[in-house]
């Protein structure tokens, strides 16, 4: 189901609000021990509910150090939401660590070992844009477009 624009809205200040709050506002030394960030908010409906997922640059145990530091500063996230804000009512607030960016990084690092592989195997095709040879073939391509255009002009 679609959420409303009223909803995005309130997601998009929470985000800001809590990215804020992280660098600023939560004392917490477990909340400060790896790179913190907010990589989404979901607002329910009716506003009552907060789910915010963040991403956490470090180990495993940092990962949970800073998961707890930041449930048990979820009352002052929500008391800060609600003074900044000025909502009627200030959603629950719930954490939860995003793995999106870790999966991410994996996966590139697979892709890329894949290719190191292929290379020194030699299965990698001449002229594909995984060769040594694909910038040369790319700059006489880009010599020969450019030799049409200037035909083409004087054709005009």
């Amino acid at each position: 189901m679609a959420q409303s624009r009223r909803v995005e809205r309130v997601a998009a200040l929470i985000r800001r609000e809590v990215s804020e709050l992280l660098v600023n506002g939560i004392r917490d030394e477990r909340v400060h021990q790896g790179m913190v960030s907010v990589t989404s908010v979901d607002v329910a409906g009716d506003l009552q509910h907060c789910r915010i997922r963040v991403s956490v640059l470090g180990s495993e145990e940092e990962q949970q150090q800073v998961l707890e530091g930041l449930k048990a500063a979820s009352s002052y996230v929500k008391g800060e939401l609600g003074r900044r804000l000025k909502m009627r009512r200030t959603p629950e607030v719930v954490f939860q660590i995003d793995r999106g960016l870790e999966r991410g990084a994996s996966v590139l690092g697979l892709l890329n070992r894949l290719e190191e592989e292929r290379r020194e195997r030699g299965e990698i095709p001449v002229g594909s844009d995984l060769g040594e040879d694909a910038d040369d073939d790319a700059e006489n391509d880009d010599a020969e477009n450019d030799d049409d255009d200037a035909i083409g002009d004087d054709e005009a």
